[in-house]
């Protein structure tokens, strides 16, 4: 019943049948038959061939969600084999957001590959609910993200923290009367806005006008939050779906963005950006790996957290 369960899948990724024929190397009236002759084992018909693309019947969701189990405990069991009895080698699949893959992820691969070079690694990027949806499945083996998550179906540890600050341009007038407060991108890499005593008033900024992420995004709603206890209605100029994009257009002097110290400690240059510490407590969060519960996480996942640990 499952053991051409990797055709009818290639039809559901694929979205019909002649490019999963395609994708498997095989003629598409092959592809047809051996589907055929799972759904006449089953006595009911896996896809809605009426529709463009195809569509799974009731039948035929059921079918992909136990193919899609058993695929994954396939790949663990082979993982496990793996791991007790040959060399340490294999795939390490990472999911992050574009600033994860942009600005951390690829520090940990050089990292890690230095000490096991046999390990291939592959990088997903996406928004977090969908790499989290993945990562559930077993399509990922680790995502990095900062959002708080509700899924029994993840484990979450912390890998570091990090601060959200307001980066002002340098050009603002509110600069001037609050040069006590004021940080430099290299004051944030040297750690000034941890040890020292730099929290600035919010209301110093309502008159401003802001460059605020979407909703769904974790700094997005931390920023809400922050700006609705401290009653500003703010002057929002743009909205967009990435901080690193936020970033930018604070740095080419249009409003005022709320950015991790992260971001700033990865940066190679010195915007034109003044930034300030914020006291609330909505500004200071996690950074996190998920990965999946209950399941077998091989030693090569393993070995890719410690070695991203040590890089930190």
């Amino acid at each position: 019943m499952f053991e051409n369960k990797e055709y009818v899948l290639a039809v559901v990724n694929e979205g019909n049948f002649s490019k999963a024929a395609k994708s498997l190397y095989i003629s598409q009236p092959s592809l047809s038959a051996s589907i055929k002759r799972i759904e006449e084992a089953i006595s009911a018909p896996l896809f809605d061939r009426s529709t463009n693309p195809v569509s799974l019947t009731e039948a035929g969701q059921e079918y992909v969600k136990y193919a899609r189990e058993i695929e994954e405990k396939e790949r663990a069991f082979s993982q496990y084999i793996s791991d007790q009895y040959h060399v340490l080698t294999g795939t390490v699949k990472i999911g992050g957001s574009s600033f994860f893959s942009s600005f951390m992820i690829p520090r940990m691969i050089a990292a890690f590959q230095k000490k096991y070079p046999h390990i291939n690694i592959e990088i997903f990027e996406n928004n977090t609910d969908i790499l989290l949806e993945k990562l559930s499945i077993g399509a990922l083996d680790i995502v990095i993200d900062n959002a708080i998550i509700n899924d029994d179906r993840i484990k979450a540890t912390v890998f570091s923290s990090e601060r959200l600050l307001l980066a002002v341009p340098d050009s603002f007038p509110v600069n001037k009367a609050l040069l006590p407060f004021m940080l430099k991108s290299a004051d944030i890499k040297a750690g000034k806005h941890i040890t020292g005593n730099f929290d600035v008033a919010m209301e110093n900024f309502k008159k401003e006008p802001f460059i605020l992420l979407n909703a769904g995004n974790d700094t997005g709603e931390r920023a809400e939050a922050i700006l609705k206890k401290h009653g500003i209605a703010p002057k929002v100029k743009l909205y967009v779906d990435q901080q690193l994009t936020a970033f930018n257009i604070a740095a080419s002097g249009m409003g005022v963005s709320f950015v991790s110290d992260t971001l700033i400690n990865h940066l190679n240059t010195e915007p034109p950006l003044c930034f300030y510490r914020l006291s609330d407590p909505e500004s200071e969060r996690n950074i996190f790996f998920y990965v999946k519960k209950n399941h077998y996480l091989s030693k090569a996942c393993q070995r890719f957290i410690e070695v991203a640990g040590e890089t930190e």
